[in-house]
């Protein structure tokens, strides 16, 4: 029903791309990758004295999706429809971008780029993008202790460094999809909306569409 093997959803912190994943991982065959970032010890710390932690956790972050990756991406699988996960390799540059210091990004780009060279792009990149208050709504929503203290100003840096990088991808088709306040995991039709827009086929280069229902 989709036309792509490999379909990735991304999205700045509380976007909803984890449950949107797991609604499509429960009705589909899919193959379902999702991030295990509350493995990241450093992560509390990090919240705390970003200047401090942000190389570490960082450091961390890649270690750790580069096994999760190289465990479902680098063999195939004949077993389920298409692959869906909820973040992209390169999550970890657009990360390390706005939480390094200038040195310190510099040879941690060069150690992403050696091991990013092993890894496919997707055939579809969704970003589900929301306002900076909805995401703090849905942050606290969650209430996870350690992202209490998450700031607009940080929300925007990681939204700024989405948008630069999807300036420059014109090989695999990226959809940017506007979600504002709608929520797809109480209404139904808002899901199957979003997930009707994933079963057309794109052109390479970057696609944006406003849900407004």
């Amino acid at each position: 029903m989709f036309p792509y093997n490999y379909i990735t959803i991304e999205g700045n912190i509380g976007s909803g791309k984890t449950s949107f994943c797991k609604m499509m991982h429960e009705e589909y065959s899919c193959r379902l990758i999702l991030e295990q970032f509350d493995d990241n010890p450093f992560l509390p710390f990090f919240y705390e004295d970003m200047n401090r932690f942000a190389l570490t956790v960082e450091l961390f972050f890649m270690t750790e999706r580069m096994k999760q990756l190289q465990k479902h991406l680098l063999y195939q699988d004949l077993f389920h429809d298409f692959t869906l996960a909820d973040y992209t390799f390169v999550k970890t540059l657009l990360f390390a971008r706005k939480n390094l210091a200038d040195d310190e990004y510099r040879i941690f780009q060069k150690l992403f780029n050696t091991l990013n060279n092993s890894f496919p792009n997707p055939d579809l990149l969704v970003y589900f993008h929301r306002s900076v208050d909805i995401l703090q709504k849905n942050i606290s929503k969650r209430g996870r202790e350690y992202e209490k203290n998450i700031s607009d100003e940080y929300l925007l840096k990681i939204q700024n460094s989405y948008f630069e990088y999807f300036r420059n991808i014109l090989t695999f088709p990226v959809l940017i999809i506007d979600l504002n306040d709608i929520d797809f995991v109480a209404n139904k039709k808002n899901y199957e909306h979003i997930k009707n827009l994933l079963k057309k086929e794109y052109l390479p280069g970057v696609h944006r569409i406003s849900l407004i229902l």
